[in-house]
């Protein structure tokens, strides 16, 4: 799964790179280090205008959305907890996901995602110790993981025109982890690559089995991982030494041991 992600660009970094036609933020989100699920988070998505003809083309926006999927049908938003994840193997078939999949697709910027390795080593707690770990890729580039997103309108606001009348949620794709991100973890985020970008957003593609050739896992190579201080463990901390690595000497024992 992910459960966790670096995201510290800025706006105007984000419309550079995905070729943004309109920002919907009332104010930059700050830089984060330590996203957690129900956190205000970017999306890259492409939408037509509000009462626009039908034959209008989508305008690309970075938008604000919650990391939680609230799919349109929910009664309650809290089920947005339980949906951070949708495994792309079941995206078409899950009652959850197939709406979204077919029209409402989205890019989530991030500068790495972490995941946490059971090491050998028994904590004070008697547990093994978890290793957190930052995945992020090699070139310092951009991480475009691939999202879906969702529009709730939500019955406690009587007027449509209010803040809070409506809530836009997304929710990360994930794939099994290959290679060495395999022995960290067996879930990792699916990725979209910046040729397929226009194809994946488009919300007239609406065939399961082109928009699953979009989604592509990291190419051998294409992402490098490294362990991170457990301060990373506590939603709360939240700063560039959380992606810093581990001195070798504060590795803990036993790593990728079998």
């Amino acid at each position: 799964m992910c459960g966790r992600y670096a995201s510290s660009r800025k706006p105007e970094d984000l419309v550079e790179e995905f070729e943004v036609d309109r920002v919907m933020a009332d104010k930059p989100l700050p830089a984060s280090y330590n996203v957690a699920p129900t956190n205000e988070v970017y999306a890259v998505l492409d939408r037509a205008p509000r009462d626009a003809p039908a034959d209008t083309p989508p305008e690309r926006r970075l938008a604000t959305v919650r990391w939680g999927l609230v799919p349109s049908w929910a009664k309650d938003e809290k089920i947005g907890n339980r949906l951070i994840n949708a495994r792309v193997e079941t995206l078409a078939e899950k009652p959850s996901f197939r709406r979204a999949f077919a029209k409402r697709r989205c890019l989530l910027p991030a500068d790495g995602y972490f995941e946490w390795y059971q090491t050998e080593q028994i904590g004070k707690s008697g547990k093994p110790v978890k290793q957190p770990f930052f995945i992020h890729p090699a070139d310092g580039g951009v991480l475009a993981m691939a999202g879906l997103y969702e529009i709730w309108r939500n019955p406690a606001v009587a007027d449509e025109e209010q803040e809070g009348a409506f809530v836009w949620s997304t929710t990360v794709i994930t794939t099994s982890a290959e290679d060495d991100l395999g022995r960290i973890h067996d879930r990792m985020p699916m990725l979209v690559e910046r040729e397929s970008y226009q194809r994946w957003l488009d919300p007239a593609i609406t065939d399961a089995e082109d928009l699953a050739s979009l989604l592509v896992p990291a190419a051998p190579g294409r992402l490098e991982a490294y362990p991170v201080s457990t301060a990373v463990n506590n939603v709360r901390n939240n700063g560039p030494e959380l992606v810093a690595p581990l001195a070798p000497e504060d590795e803990p024992a036993a790593l990728f041991e079998p």
